[in-house]
């Protein structure tokens, strides 16, 4: 994708040329000692290139074509003169230095690119060592000891701290910890212990505080499902899971810096801020003027269920969404906070993926999160995956009050919390997703875009190409096996009759050259993408000004799929945490992402210039219909409906 050297290389090379040639010959001339000609043609010819790099470079020359071309006229033309005047008065040519030079240029990018895929090789054997063809899903081979590390707990501090490390919140002090080029606030509360009397309770503002706290270790996860392919199976969960990360650059800043905060994936059941894809340090260490934060919110049980029809559940009407609700107190405390670790409460970006992703399409159009956030990337957030009514999350409960042996909210609150983790365990199937109650989210998401309940929010609505396999790879085949069926059986319930035909004509199609289960998973990626189409279609429609993505690059190990970690780890930079799901970053690509972000992150035009990122040509992302498509070696910038579905018909859905 990136180019190993551009016409602009090979300009900045003739007067390099003429740097190195002129610092030997003139002191070559003068009598100086071989060992200073040396020195002398190195100097001139770097301080040369240096210049002339930071012109032809410059966003002067690379955003008019007209000045690039006219740079690389005076370019040459300078060049002609200096070789008339070396061979005039010197009678030397430079044109030897030329060819040494465009030697350099050619070759050292070479040889980069060449150490660079032995590199890229070695990790990619490593990885097929540990997964294979991939068929048991993610296998995590982590050390004891970053277990450990991981699981240590913050504590109050006594006495003195490194002040330098210290932000004053409203509600306390916390000390956190810098590596290199980036300061880490880890574990901080954002909302009162849901514990106790508080279980399946709105979340409570904390009180002020002047205490001191270490923030140097995450806050524990919430409780969930632990799929063999979930990594936070291996990290402290707890009921007292409302914990927040701020990850900030260490240099200091007058300038208020914008802010974006992860909202992380996990199917609503699993997942959490201390998963190594959501680390915010690379992407803060490479872009130190945007702050990141992620934090963790109640899932399954705790977070969805419904106890309308359990005696004593009147007192618990928030219970239906109350991950949510967590989600909107930690956007107010970082509203109300974040200006104390240098951001702009003004300028509060949402980064969402999977479940984080749904989230936010909820957010956006909730009364209670008005104000909270100005911009919205959400890749994957299928809002399909909603319930309509709550008859999902009572089911839960009759579920759970049988595997429990209780019938009553009081005996519900005695149980101890790893009575409920294993309950919730077993009833995995069961475990409920928000739902559109028409009060603190409208009934209908879609409906609600078109007329404009979202407006004054800037979306990126992401598609993933290969997300099925990404799923099976977290939760199982077994366990995948039977989800692809009742998701297939309930997109087809709820089309109607020549759609649903349709489907099971494809299907039937499908399984003659592969799996039934294959065909199925294909149908779901296709329907996951047709719906999140749909949402960038409402949200364009209802004013929103929207930009479209579409992940559809190659699986390293096709059985674990390439699309949500692949995508978060590649735009955030996590390298290391990309091994450990079983795929290699494409560092270019990752860089051509963040710039994006960036731009969206401040508000900018999602434009590249020739040369922005070294190598690249320009890009000019298009708002929706138009979008940015990543495949394999290649990003455009087009339509995308014939990308979308193989069903004949299906994409009309989405227009009604």
């Amino acid at each position: 994708m990136k180019k190993l050297f551009t016409i602009d290389d090979f300009m900045v090379a003739f007067i390099a040329a003429l740097g190195y040639g002129f610092g030997e010959t003139i002191a070559t001339l003068s009598g100086w000692p071989g060992f200073m000609c040396v020195v002398a043609s190195f100097a001139l010819g770097i301080a040369f290139e240096e210049i002339i790099y930071r012109i032809v470079f410059s966003k002067a020359v690379q955003k008019s074509t007209r000045n690039r071309v006219l740079t690389f006229a005076a370019i040459l033309l300078f060049f002609l003169l200096a070789q008339f005047i070396s061979i005039r008065w010197m009678g030397v040519s430079m044109i030897d230095y030329l060819t040494e030079e465009f030697m350099y240029v050619v070759g050292l990018p070479i040889l980069g690119l060449l150490v660079n895929l032995l590199i890229r090789k070695y990790r990619i054997q490593k990885i097929r060592e540990r997964y294979g063809d991939g068929s048991d899903g993610y296998v995590f081979d982590l050390k004891e000891e970053d277990i450990a590390e991981t699981n240590k707990r913050n504590h109050p501090i006594q006495g003195e701290y490194d002040k330098s490390l210290a932000v004053k919140t409203r509600t306390g002090i916390y000390v956190g910890e810098k590596n290199k080029k980036v300061i880490s606030y880890l574990g901080i509360p954002y909302a009162m212990p849901p514990v106790g009397k508080l279980r399946w309770k709105a979340p409570e503002a904390l009180p002020s505080s002047d205490a001191v706290y270490e923030a140097t270790n995450f806050g524990a996860s919430a409780i969930q499902v632990e799929h063999s392919g979930a990594i936070l199976k291996n990290h402290r969960q707890s009921e007292d899971c409302l914990y927040l990360n701020v990850y900030v650059g260490s240099e200091k800043s007058e300038e208020k810096k914008p802010v974006a905060v992860l909202f992380h994936h996990g199917d609503f059941t699993y997942g959490g801020s201390a998963d190594p894809l959501l680390y915010g340090e690379n992407f803060v260490s490479g872009l130190p003027d945007i702050i990141i934060v992620t934090f963790n919110y109640r899932l399954g049980i705790f977070g969805f269920i419904d106890f309308s029809e359990v005696p004593g559940g009147e007192a618990y009407p928030d219970a239906l969404n109350l991950g949510l609700l967590d989600q909107i107190a930690a956007l107010k405390w970082i509203k109300e906070n974040i200006s104390a670790f240098g951001g702009d409460p003004e300028r509060i970006t949402v980064i969402g993926y999977e479940s984080g992703a749904t989230s936010i399409c909820m957010l956006a159009a909730c009364e209670k999160a008005k104000g909270l956030f100005t911009r919205a990337f959400a890749f994957n957030g299928n809002p399909e995956t909603v319930y309509d009514t709550s008859e999902g999350a009572r089911r839960l409960v009759r579920n759970l009050l049988k595997e429990t042996k209780t019938a009553a909210m009081d005996e519900l609150l005695r149980l101890s919390t790893d009575s409920l983790k294993n309950a919730a365990q077993k009833l995995w199937k069961d475990m409920c997703a928000p739902t559109y109650d028409g009060t603190l989210f409208p009934a209908n998401l879609y409906q609600a875009f078109r007329e404009g309940k979202a407006a004054g929010i800037d979306f990126i609505i992401g598609i993933p190409g290969n997300e099925s396999n990404v799923f099976r790879a977290f939760i199982g085949n077994q366990k995948f096996e039977k989800l692809m069926a009742e998701a297939t059986a309930d997109v087809q319930n709820g089309l109607e009759a020549y759609f649903a035909a349709a489907v099971r004509e494809y299907i039937a199609a499908q399984s003659a050259s592969s799996s039934e289960l294959e065909a199925k998973s294909r149908l779901i990626d296709q329907w996951i993408a047709i719906s999140l189409y749909r949402i960038a279609l409402k949200l364009s429609e209802g004013g929103n000004n929207v930009h479209l993505m579409c992940w559809d690059q190659t699986a390293l190990i096709e059985k674990l799929g390439s699309g949500t970690v692949d995508m978060m780890a590649t735009q955030l930079g996590n390298s290391e945490a990309l091994q450990i799901y079983g795929s290699v970053i494409d560092d270019e690509l990752s860089e051509v992402l963040q710039a994006f972000f960036h731009k969206f992150i401040y508000g900018e035009a999602l434009k590249l210039y020739p040369n922005e990122i070294k190598g690249i040509d320009a890009l000019n992302w298009k708002p929706f219909p138009e979008a940015l498509i990543i495949s394999d070696g290649s990003i455009l910038c087009e339509k995308i409906e014939d990308r979308l579905t193989e069903i004949d018909g299906l994409l009309n859905l989405v227009k009604k």
